[in-house]
């Protein structure tokens, strides 16, 4: 029997690495301020330089968006597809763009790459302003709960904000590489929305997405922070599992979107019970609703715009939630509980919510984050889950509350 020595040297050389190795990364890599990234658990997308513009005018989106590729593919371009955002409020101007050249490479996860770190930000001395401040957003919650107990609706999603302000110019770059290396099997992206400024951020939710005629769907809702210690995570991931007052939010949601996607589908499957999936800093209920498209001309984008938005965003009834977000919310929610994704002339596609984010513009950081109200809610326990899903970008950054 040869030695461990000679086994190592009789050893064939090396052979060349794997495909994938760098192929995702080099793509994160390759971000720029101003260019398109969003990286999804099915694949990685970067585009720079020239787009078509998906115009901002009566037609609804979808059509806005289909007459833009047909416009690219009858301009000689191969396989065209559009990225970008969309904002909470349907009838505002989305940041849609059909880029000439984008590049495409396989997900983060299937990069080894990824695991390697990355160095911490330059821009590590914050000022942090919240808005509203966090006994206001209490207030604002209690109100609601009122609200709700004299049976004017049943739920409404009420955010806060934080405006960090830096002394140096901000470095997206190493925000979206640590956002990318720290939850790889997310939703990272960093896209512009106007002269200067760029959403940036990691959801862990999938609105929808369509793959010839399957269509899955992945609403969260019901949130609970993680815990460094072992023992503590898994006890909270538990009760979460089990807590009537998030089974019923949770509920909810899925049950709207069941309601949503049914006019468009042959089949839908949609499970009892809900499971459990964990970001870097939060655990959710999860429900993935899986559907055979009824016509093959409903896009991922139209299937998007016919959910949002979804109960885990707003509320319901939805009217009397975006009314109440109006009257509550001391700020525009700008692209924050949209969708930012992708789509092809095809129809196939991902939309994704675009929560975990925050609006970048010069040396500020708009930083967002929601709970959702129910009867049962306290103030105290919304206000502290929105700190803890803050801490998903504040880590990305090197900034505290």
């Amino acid at each position: 029997m040869p030695t461990a020595s000679q086994v190592a040297t009789h050893s064939p050389p090396a052979g060349p690495a794997h495909p994938a190795v760098g192929a995702a990364t080099s793509l994160l890599d390759a971000y720029t301020p101003g260019s398109h990234f969003l990286a999804t658990p099915g694949r990685t997308l970067l585009a720079h330089g020239p787009a078509r513009q998906v115009p901002h005018d009566g037609r609804p989106l979808d059509e806005r968006v289909n007459a833009t590729l047909a416009e690219a593919c009858a301009a000689g371009q191969k396989s065209p597809l559009v990225i970008g955002a969309i904002p909470f409020d349907h009838e505002a101007q989305a940041a849609l763009s059909v880029p000439t050249a984008p590049r495409v490479a396989l997900p983060l996860t299937s990069d080894p790459l990824i695991a390697l770190p990355v160095g911490v930000s330059d821009t590590a001395d914050w000022r942090i302003r919240p808005v509203p401040e966090p006994g206001v957003y209490g207030a604002g919650v209690a109100s609601a709960v009122e609200r709700m107990w004299r049976g004017e609706f049943s739920k409404v999603v009420l955010a806060r904000t934080l405006e960090l302000t830096s002394r140096t110019s901000l470095d997206l770059p190493t925000m979206l590489q640590r956002l990318a290396r720290r939850d790889p099997g997310g939703y990272t992206f960093a896209l512009p929305t106007g002269p200067g400024r760029t959403l940036i951020g990691a959801s862990p939710e999938l609105l929808v997405s369509r793959r010839g005629r399957q269509v899955t769907a992945n609403p969260l809702a019901g949130s609970t922070p993680r815990s460094p210690d072992l023992a503590e995570d898994v006890r909270r991931a538990a009760a979460l599992l089990e807590s009537a007052k998030d089974r019923h939010e949770h509920a909810v949601v899925v049950d709207a979107v069941h309601q949503s996607l049914a006019p468009h589908c042959t089949e839908l499957t949609v499970p009892a019970r809900p499971t459990l999936i964990r970001t870097a800093t939060m655990w959710h209920l999860s429900t993935t609703v899986t559907g055979t498209l009824a016509a093959s001309d409903t896009s991922a984008l139209a299937l998007a715009c016919a959910l949002h938005p979804t109960p885990a965003v707003c509320g319901t009834p939805t009217m009397t939630a975006r009314q109440v977000i109006a009257e509550t919310e001391p700020f525009d929610r700008g692209f924050f509980t949209g969708m930012v994704g992708w789509g092809d002339a095809r129809g196939d596609g991902e939309w994704v919510v675009t929560i975990r984010c925050a609006e970048a513009e010069e040396r500020t950081l708009r930083l967002y984050a929601g709970a959702g109200v129910v009867a049962a809610s306290e103030p105290e326990a919304e206000t502290a889950e929105t700190a803890a899903k803050f801490r998903t970008f504040l880590s990305a950054v090197g900034a505290e509350l």
